[in-house]
């Protein structure tokens, strides 16, 4: 990142709590968790901007989407991790909304079912939960497990994406 970019962040209620979207001037760099810092994305510091462009879009997809309205994004995104997040965060764009998959169908995508831990290690560096959709990927038996936002935000958004419905284990 250039020293002199700007990166700027705007805060949104949501169902999962409060969240706050930051941006730079090439696309959304993250949705935080009400609370968190930046240290498990590793981003810089942000300075509020309530009005920019890319946070004022960020904002209005994800109301729509947490009100049933929208089912795909098209925000520019600004991504930053090492080749093998990047490739997995890529990865779970691929899911399609209402869709899980499991850790390990993700890790067979990116062609190596061992790299299954490794693929968990990338989603809790997911910066930008929701859009970049981590919350899509549950355990082998169905179980929601590893969520940085929280098992009950990652519910909650499975419920709005399809009444989800914790499998029964016995």
């Amino acid at each position: 990142m250039e020293i002199n970019q700007r990166v700027v962040y705007k805060d949104l209620v949501s169902p999962v709590g409060l969240i706050r979207l930051i941006a730079s001037g090439i696309g959304l760099m993250a949705v935080l968790w009400e609370g968190e810092d930046y240290t498990r994305t590793k981003l810089p510091g942000a300075v509020r901007d309530d009005e920019d462009v890319i946070l004022m879009q960020a904002g209005q997809q994800l109301e729509e989407y947490f009100t049933k309205q929208r089912k795909v994004f098209d925000i520019p995104l600004d991504l930053r991790g090492t080749e093998f997040q990047l490739s997995v965060w890529n990865a779970l764009l691929d899911i399609p909304y209402g869709v899980t998959k499991t850790y390990g169908a993700l890790a067979r995508k990116l062609g190596d079912i061992k790299a299954v831990r490794a693929v968990g290690g990338a989603l809790n560096k997911n910066p930008v939960a929701v859009i970049v959709p981590c919350h899509r990927v549950v355990g082998a038996s169905g179980k929601l497990v590893g969520f940085a936002g929280g098992l009950a935000n990652k519910y909650i958004l499975l419920d709005i994406e399809n009444g989800y419905k914790m499998p029964k284990l016995f």
